[in-house]
């Protein structure tokens, strides 16, 4: 605890750190506080009343939701959240992986990024601007009571066009002028400020005496450590593959001939699959609200039930295949086995180039099928939370996508707390910083 302590002053001693982290706090206060302004003209008792009536936190108005903090179900000038922007990276990482004018820009360094990024944000541009008239159709008119004016339609658009380009100017100096990453801890922001409701509300229903009382929250508390720490397991671990470089000299110095690793992440998709998977999921959901058939009917009844076994095996087996598929686009054996070669490198017993590849590829589809199987694992956590009689928003921390993003963006920002720590000569936050730091440097970015 006292070198816990030492550590935080340490931290608060870095003026360019102490800094950052002020920044950081500052810019999301702004977002937490401009998710509470709502729409002109809307009224947000009644829309809240409304909501709770119509079971508005299910599906992927649920999923947009937790991502936007609540600002999504209140109506909130930052309603539509940073969710377009989102959706516009992914649609831009999957262009540059199949249209040649983006994987130029991808190869031509920091100018290609920049452009990358700027056709970023004219997406997101147009994404929200086809969103926005659909939010207001379907999450704010039917609990008007009355039909809005078309002025009150443009004011809407225009307002929700410029909080999410706010939001998404927000992350960006966060990045810039903060620590860590500044979409990714919006999101986390959102997140985390449903969890004191959820376990008030948890604890109530506890307290109440309801399905074992106190003694059965305590419970809880023990399993939903463990299942950080496996979260944590999961998003940390990776698969070291040796890589030595030839000798150089130059004049009297010699470079090279030393043992690095790439480190091959365990869960190299992160939570992709698990948001691919629940918009796949609701799609029967849909066509259930333009069908008479009994069949469609029936099917859609089992993905109605979120809780349900059928629902979860399907679900599990959709993310396996997700978490395949999207390592397959954004990890590229050959881009690394080139980039290898380039600079004089070679995996012990392994020819460069073609077999590398090879050897690189068969090594990530040896670890992603583990690392799926406990992805999915993961995912389907919450629906054995609600068995255990837990409540269901609280059961949402117990895995799926809030879990894995807070645990994932905690430890990116910890880990540059503690590069600034290191660089400085102090001792960092995580004891395996340093090792961290040696075996990574130089080939992460293979």
């Amino acid at each position: 605890m006292k070198k816990f302590i030492e550590t935080l002053k340490n931290i608060w001693r870095i003026e360019d750190l102490r800094v950052r982290i002020i920044n950081t706090l500052g810019f999301l206060l702004i977002y937490r506080l401009g998710s509470y302004v709502v729409l002109p003209g809307v009224d947000s008792a009644k829309l809240a009343a409304s909501h709770a009536q119509s079971d508005s936190a299910e599906g992927i108005v649920g999923l947009i939701n937790i991502f936007a903090g609540g600002a999504f179900s209140r109506a909130s000038v930052f309603g539509l959240g940073i969710m377009p922007y989102i959706s516009a990276s992914i649609v831009i990482q999957l262009l540059s992986m199949a249209v040649p004018y983006f994987q130029k820009m991808q190869r031509e360094g920091e100018s290609g990024r920049k452009k990358i990024n700027q056709f970023t944000r004219m997406l997101t541009v147009v994404i929200t601007v086809f969103q926005a008239p659909g939010y207001i159709a379907s999450q704010i008119v039917p609990h008007m009571g009355a039909t809005p004016p078309t002025f009150f339609w443009v004011q809407s658009t225009i307002i929700l066009v410029t909080g999410t380009m706010f939001v998404m100017w927000l992350g960006e100096k966060i990045t810039d002028k903060g620590i860590g990453n500044g979409i990714s801890l919006i999101i986390m922001i959102g997140i985390i400020a449903r969890l004191p409701f959820a376990f008030v509300a948890e604890f109530g229903q506890r307290l109440e005496g309801q399905g074992g009382g106190l003694i059965m929250l305590l419970i809880e508390m023990v399993l939903l450590v463990f299942v950080v720490i496996a979260s944590i397991l999961l998003v940390q671990g990776t698969r070291r593959i040796p890589v030595q470089f030839a000798k150089k000299i130059v004049g009297n110095k010699q470079y090279g001939g030393v043992r690095q690793y790439i480190p091959l992440k365990v869960n190299a998709a992160g939570v992709m699959p698990i948001i691919f998977a629940q918009a796949i999921m609701f799609i029967p959901l849909t066509f259930m609200n333009f069908s008479t058939s009994s069949t469609l009917t029936g099917i859609s009844a089992v993905f109605a039930n979120h809780n349900g076994f059928w629902y979860n095996f399907i679900f599990a087996i959709m993310i396996i295949l997700f978490t395949y598929f999207y390592t397959a686009i954004t990890v590229n054996p050959n881009n690394m086995a080139e980039e290898m070669k380039r600079n004089g490198g070679f995996v012990p017993g392994i020819k460069p180039g073609k077999k590398t590849a090879e050897f690189i590829d068969s090594v990530m589809s040896k670890i992603t099928l583990p690392g799926s199987m406990f992805l999915a694992a993961v995912a389907i956590l919450p629906a054995f939370a609600v068995k255990m009689n837990i409540n269901e928003s609280f059961a949402n921390f117990y895995g799926g996508t809030s879990l894995l993003i807070l645990v994932g963006v905690v430890l990116d920002t910890l880990q540059q707390i503690e590069s600034h720590l290191l660089m400085r000569h102090y001792d960092g936050l995580m004891k395996s910083g340093r090792i961290k730091g040696r075996s990574s440097v130089g080939m992460a970015t293979a």
